[in-house]
C-alpha cells in the first residue's frame, strides 16, 4: 500500500469539508455548540490593562470627595489586603475624592469624567457595569483571571473558548485575533490568549497594524504563488501521512496552520490597507496608519475590520493604567489614547448595521481603591481594588442606556446586585448563544470549562 492509498483511507472531517468545498469557516457556522439563539456573531473586548481608575473616570461619589484627605475609616479596610498600601493603624492611608469634573449623560444620566468626552456623548448606547469583583489584587493573576476564568496558567482563554464553540465565520483570517498597544505588552503575556489544554489552532494570533500582519507572512523573493501552493500541499501530505502514524491531533493544527497563513498572504495585506476607507472615518477614530502614537487608534478600525470579514473573537490590549503615584498627566494621557477611537469604535458598528451583531466589552483586571496612595511627595494615585470597580459594554442583545450594578457612597464596595468576573464571561457566552455551563472540555480526568464552577447570567444587563 502507497503513502497515497494510506491518506485516501485516513481523511479526517477537517479534510472532508475542505474538499467538499465547504471548509472549516463553514462547517463551525452549520453546526457549532450553540445552546440557544445567538443575539450577537462577534466579540470585541477593548482591554484596559493596567487597573482603570473607576472613581476617576466612570464612578462618581461625591461623598468620597467630602472625606478627601481623611484617614480611611478602620471598618473599611480592617482585614483587607492591598498590593502595596499600609493599612495599619499607625498609619491609615487617606481617602481620596476625583480631581475631575463628572456629569450626567444620556437618558440613563450615567456619570462620566471629562476624561471621557467621546465616550460619554454615546452613553445611550452602552451597557455600565458598577461593582463587578475579581479574585486577585495582583496584575498577572489578574489579568489571567479576567481572561481565562483561573488565576493560573495553563487554561485556555476565553477567545479560544469562543473560537473552539462557535469557530469562525472567515476561512482567510483566524477565528481569534489580538492587537496590542502601548509602550509594552500586558503583563502575563501570551498565557492571556494561549489556548492552554484546548487544540493550539484555537489561540489567539496576534497581529500587527503595519506591514505584514504576522512576521514572515510574505514570501521569499524568487517564490511564486504556485510554487508555494505545490509546497504547502506536499507539506500537507507528509503531515496528514504522519498523523496517519501516530495519531497526534495536533499536526491537523500544524496543517491548518500552514494553509491558513498561505490565504492570509492575500487576505492579510488587504486586511491593514485602509486606503478604501473614507478620510472621514479615517478622522473619526483618530487614525493614522502607520503611525505608532496612534495604536490604539488603528487597532480599533482594524477591529471593525476584522469582524466585517468575518473574525470571531477580536481582543485589543492597551497598556500603561497602572497609576499608583500619579493621577494628572499619565491618567490624563491614556485617556486621551483610547477615548476617540472607542467611541468611534461603537459609533462606526452602528452606522455599518455591525453593532447589533458585535458585542464590544471595555475594562480592566481590577479598578482602584477610593484611598490615595503616596509614593512619591507632591503626587497621589490610587491602588489596586478588587471589591468593586466598573466595566461596561455596547451591542445586540443589551440593555442599552442601562447602569447595572453600583457601589457604596465611597466606592469601595458592591451596592445592590453582586457581579464578579466569571458572571461577566457567562454573560459574554451567553449572549454568543453558549451556556457557560455546558461548554466544557475533557482535561486530565475532569471537565474544564471557563467559569470554573462559577459564574451566572448578568440578566438585568439583557434586553
Amino acid at each position: 500500500m502507497t503513502p497515497k492509498d494510506l491518506l485516501t483511507l485516513n481523511r479526517t472531517r477537517r479534510h472532508f469539508f475542505r474538499d467538499c468545498g465547504i471548509g472549516l469557516a463553514a462547517q463551525s457556522m452549520l453546526g457549532a455548540v450553540q445552546h440557544h439563539p445567538a443575539k450577537i456573531d462577534h466579540v470585541i473586548f477593548l482591554f484596559m490593562a493596567g487597573g482603570p481608575s473607576q472613581l476617576d473616570l466612570v464612578d462618581y461619589k461625591p461623598e468620597l470627595t467630602k472625606y478627601d484627605g481623611k484617614a480611611a475609616p478602620d471598618e473599611l479596610v480592617k482585614g483587607k489586603r492591598f498590593a502595596f498600601m499600609d493599612t495599619f493603624a499607625k498609619n491609615p492611608p487617606k481617602m481620596l475624592g476625583t480631581r475631575h469634573t463628572f456629569k450626567q449623560y444620556g437618558q440613563s444620566g450615567m456619570h462620566f469624567s471629562d476624561l471621557l468626552p467621546n465616550l460619554s456623548a454615546v452613553a445611550d448606547n452602552l451597557t455600565m457595569l458598577h461593582g463587578v469583583s475579581t479574585e486577585n489584587f495582583n496584575h498577572g493573576p489578574a489579568k489571567l483571571f479576567m481572561n481565562t476564568g483561573s488565576v493560573r496558567t495553563g487554561r485556555p482563554s476565553i477567545g479560544s473558548w469562543v473560537t473552539y464553540g462557535l469557530g469562525s465565520e472567515s476561512k482567510d483570517l483566524p477565528g481569534f485575533v489580538v492587537l496590542q498597544s502601548g509602550p509594552r505588552g500586558p503583563r502575563g503575556g501570551s498565557s492571556l490568549w494561549s489556548s492552554g489544554f484546548l487544540p493550539t489552532s484555537f489561540q489567539g494570533v496576534p497581529f500587527r497594524s503595519t506591514g505584514d500582519p504576522i512576521l514572515n507572512l510574505s514570501s521569499p523573493k524568487g517564490v511564486g504563488t504556485e510554487q508555494q501552493r505545490q509546497t504547502i500541499e506536499a507539506l500537507r501530505d507528509l503531515n496528514a501521512l504522519e498523523k496517519t502514524f501516530t495519531g497526534d491531533n495536533e499536526i491537523d493544527t500544524r496543517i491548518a496552520q500552514y494553509e491558513m497563513a498561505f490565504r492570509m498572504q492575500t487576505s492579510g495585506p488587504e486586511l491593514i490597507d485602509f486606503s478604501k476607507e473614507t478620510p472621514e472615518t479615517i478622522a473619526a477614530y483618530g487614525a493614522k496608519p502607520g503611525a505608532p502614537e496612534a495604536a490604539y487608534a488603528n487597532n480599533c478600525l482594524l477591529a471593525r475590520r476584522l469582524v466585517e470579514r468575518g473574525v470571531r473573537f477580536v481582543q485589543l490590549y492597551h497598556t500603561d493604567w497602572d497609576h499608583h503615584d500619579d493621577l494628572t498627566k499619565p491618567l490624563d494621557q491614556v485617556c486621551r489614547e483610547i477615548d476617540r477611537a472607542s467611541a468611534a469604535l461603537i459609533v462606526d458598528l452602528k452606522q455599518r448595521g455591525l453593532l447589533d451583531r458585535t458585542l464590544v466589552v471595555w475594562g480592566g483586571e481590577f479598578g482602584r481603591t477610593p484611598m490615595g496612595e503616596v509614593r512619591e511627595k507632591g503626587k497621589i494615585g490610587r491602588n489596586h481594588h478588587i471589591d468593586a470597580y466598573s466595566m461596561f459594554m455596547a451591542g445586540g442583545g443589551l440593555k442599552s442606556g442601562t447602569i447595572v450594578g453600583g457601589t457604596d457612597e465611597l466606592g469601595f464596595s458592591p451596592a445592590g446586585n453582586k457581579m464578579d468576573v466569571h458572571d461577566v464571561q457567562a454573560t459574554i457566552l451567553h449572549l454568543l448563544g453558549i451556556d457557560h455551563k455546558k461548554l466544557t472540555y475533557r482535561y486530565q480526568g475532569r471537565d474544564f470549562r471557563l467559569t470554573d464552577v462559577a459564574g451566572e447570567v448578568i440578566h438585568k444587563a439583557l434586553a
